[in-house]
C-alpha cells in the first residue's frame, strides 16, 4: 500500500494530482536543455499549421498599418450625437451629428443613411479621405468654404483623412 510522506509525495513519487515529482523539479532544467527562442520559433510554427492567420485578416492588417500616417495630427472626437444630445421623441431617421477637433482645425460632419456631409473650419479647400479598413478609401474635395459631401454613408466602421495645404489631420474610427 502506498503511503503519503509529509512532502505531499506518495511512496510511488506522485502527487495527490497523479503527476511525477520530475515534471515539478524546476531545479532540473539548466540553460543548455532549454532555449527559449527555440521554443518561441516551434510554438510559432505549430500555431502556423494547427491556427493559420486566414489570408483576409492578414490583409486587413497590412492595409490597416499602411493607413497609419506618421506625420498625421489625430483629430479627437468632441461632439457625437448618439452620447452627447438628448433623444427627440417621435424623431426617426435622425442624421449623426459629429464634430472632431485638431488644434485649429475643426471638422463638422453629418451622416445619414444617404451619405455623408461635412465642413473644415476654418474654412478652406481640402482632400478628404474616407477610410473604411481595407478597402481604398473614396476621395472627396472640400470646396472653398471647406464644404464635403459623399453620396453613400460609409459601410462600416470609418474615419476621415483631411489634407489642407501641409496639414494632414486624420479623425479617430467610428462606426456609422
Amino acid at each position: 500500500m502506498s503511503g503519503m510522506h509529509d512532502d505531499g509525495l506518495h511512496d510511488d513519487g506522485l502527487h495527490d494530482d497523479g503527476l511525477h515529482d520530475e515534471v515539478f523539479d524546476e531545479g532540473g532544467w539548466d540553460d543548455e536543455e532549454f532555449d527559449a527562442g527555440l521554443l518561441e520559433e516551434e510554438l510559432r510554427q505549430a500555431a502556423a499549421v494547427l491556427d493559420p492567420v486566414p489570408p483576409e485578416l492578414q490583409q486587413i492588417a497590412v492595409d490597416a498599418y499602411a493607413l497609419h500616417d506618421l506625420q498625421a495630427r489625430v483629430a479627437e472626437l468632441t461632439f457625437d450625437s448618439l452620447v452627447d444630445s438628448l433623444p427627440v421623441r417621435g424623431a426617426g431617421d435622425t442624421p449623426r451629428m459629429l464634430t472632431f477637433r485638431a488644434g485649429e482645425v475643426t471638422v463638422d460632419v453629418e451622416v445619414t443613411a444617404h451619405g455623408l456631409m461635412g465642413q473644415v473650419l476654418p474654412p478652406q479647400p481640402a482632400r478628404v479621405e474616407v477610410l473604411g479598413g481595407p478597402r481604398p478609401g473614396s476621395s472627396l474635395a472640400a470646396d472653398d468654404l471647406g464644404r464635403f459631401t459623399a453620396a453613400a454613408p460609409p459601410p462600416g466602421p470609418f474615419a476621415l483623412r483631411l489634407r489642407t495645404g501641409a496639414d494632414v489631420v486624420v479623425t479617430e474610427w467610428l462606426r456609422a
